[in-house]
Order: C-alpha cells, then structure tokens, then sequence
C-alpha cells in the first residue's frame, strides 16, 4: 500500500545533514500538495452535490481517526469564523470521540461498529466528508457506509486507490501521493495533501453557498477587534462608503457585511434582509436584482 511503502529515495535519511533532511521532505510535502491536482474533478463534483444539499438545510459532517481527523476538524472548526457557517449544522466523528484530537487513543480506529453508530444521526439532508489516509480505517469506513445508507451525501478523501472508503463513498475522491519520505508517517505528505484537499472542498462549498462576495468573507463572523475592523474595510470597498457611513450601516445590520452593503444601497434593515432571504443569501444576485 502506497503509504505504507519505504521510498528508495529515503533510504538512509537519518545519516544526512540537517539541510539535506529537510529539502527532501520539504520536497515531499510539495509534491503532496501536487497530487492534488489529479483529484480536482472529483473535490469539484464532490463540493457541487454537496452544496445543494447544505443550501437546503442539511449539515456538514466530517468523520475520521488520528492525524486525519484532526485535520477534519481544523477544517469544519473554521467554516463558522471564516464563512458564517452555523456551529450546529457541522458535525465531527472522530474516532475515540473529542478526547482523541489531543492525545493518541490507536484502537478506536479500528471499531468500524463504532463509527456506523456515531453516524446514525445523519440524514438524507446531511453530507459526510470520511477522511483516511490508507483508505481502511473502519472506523471512517464504518461512519461512511452508514450515512450512505442513510441517504447522506458521502465523500471519501483517501491517499491509497482501491481501498473501502474509496468503494464506500458516493463521491470518493483519491490523492495518489504515494510513499512518504517515513513509511507510514502520513501526518506527512499524506496528511499535508487531506488539509489542502479539505481546505479546497470547503472553500469551494462556501463559495458557492453565496458566502464570499469578490474574494472576500462576507459572511465572516466579527467576534475581535480585528475582524470589526476587517468588516468595515470590506464594507468601505464593496460600497465605497466613508468609514462613518460604513459603520453606521455595520451598527444598522448588527456587524453583518452582506445586510450593511444593502443598507448602504438605501434599505431598511427588514427588507435588505427579506432581498438576501430571497436569493439564498447570495450578495451578487441581491444586488443585481435591486439593480445597483
């Protein structure tokens, strides 16, 4: 299993100099991220089915053991600060439950049961996102072959062709990168290539949910200092706005950017807010149909 293979390329590595070292697992890591490329299609396929049912209410589940459901996590954890996206519709099953993301509990990934169980809460209005490196973990196989048979959308993210979680999910999605420079040690290479591959799902999923307005993070939740003042400068260049203006038109929509643009165009609140409910919260198309 490619994974799981030693690289003749490595061999012998601990006797190199430090500089030696790390250019070939930077090396590595780069052609990890280039593995990515072949699986395009299937993220793009895979991100399109998913936010049909997401834009009609579904939730965002991710399902995973060790290093890759860290990464599931890191990456779900983010869609609400970064995207607006409600907390409880993202959904973690992670195999050896949250205490798992901190310290290392190996057995739990190998209880294909507990993951089925984790995953009876899914629906047919729900989409699951398996992450395994070596494509066998059961517990992640588990998780996706239940919420298949629940009628959930299932993707399956894995690193190796051929394997369960490719066969299991609606949407397998591989990235072949092959043997890492520490055989086994897919927090490496592998690892590197779910956390772009997962970064890439979600960020497109979001884009296409009307969540981003010319590159920028309309929905962002502004919950610091910094994020306020990056919602009045997203306001100011989508609008034009001065900053008093802006502001008003923030305090007017309660730190929302998407409602503040509206405003700014001459609504009142209620009604920049029934325009967006009208065109899914997309910006684009609320502006377009008030013709401004």
């Amino acid at each position: 299993m490619g994974t799981e293979t030693v690289s003749s390329r490595y061999r012998g590595i601990e006797t190199w100099d430090d500089r030696e070292v790390l250019e070939a697992l930077l090396e590595a890591q780069l052609s990890g991220v280039a593995a990515v490329k072949a699986a395009l299609p299937a993220l793009a396929g895979a991100a399109a089915a998913a936010a049909a049912r997401l834009r009609a209410g579904g939730r965002l589940a991710y399902a995973g053991a060790g290093t890759s459901a860290r990464l599931a996590v890191q990456d779900g954890t983010e869609l609400t600060p970064t995207y607006g996206w409600p907390r409880e519709r993202v959904v973690f099953l992670v195999a050896g439950g949250s205490e798992a993301l901190s310290r290392t509990i190996e057995a739990a990934e190998d209880d294909s049961g507990a993951g089925a169980a984790d995953a009876e809460t899914l629906g047919s209005a729900d989409v699951l996102v398996g992450v395994s490196a070596s494509g066998r973990t059961p517990y992640t196989v588990g998780a996706v072959e239940r919420a298949r048979w629940s009628g959930a959308l299932t993707v399956g993210i894995a690193n190796n062709a051929g394997t369960p979680l490719i066969a299991a999910a609606e949407h397998p999605v591989l990235i072949d990168t092959g043997a890492e420079s520490i055989a086994g040690s897919t927090r490496m290479k592998a690892g590197t290539a779910q956390k772009a591959a997962l970064t890439l799902f979600s960020t497109l999923v979001m884009i296409r949910l009307g969540r981003v307005y010319d590159g920028l993070m309309v929905d962002m939740v502004a919950t610091n200092a910094k994020l306020r003042a990056r919602a009045l400068a997203m306001l100011s260049e989508i609008t034009g706005a001065d900053g008093a203006s802006a502001q008003a038109a923030l305090d007017a929509a309660g730190g929302h950017v998407k409602l503040a643009v509206l405003i700014s165009r001459g609504l009142a609140p209620e009604a920049a807010q029934a325009l967006l409910d009208e065109h899914g919260g997309d910006l684009r198309h609320a502006l377009a149909a008030l013709g401004k």
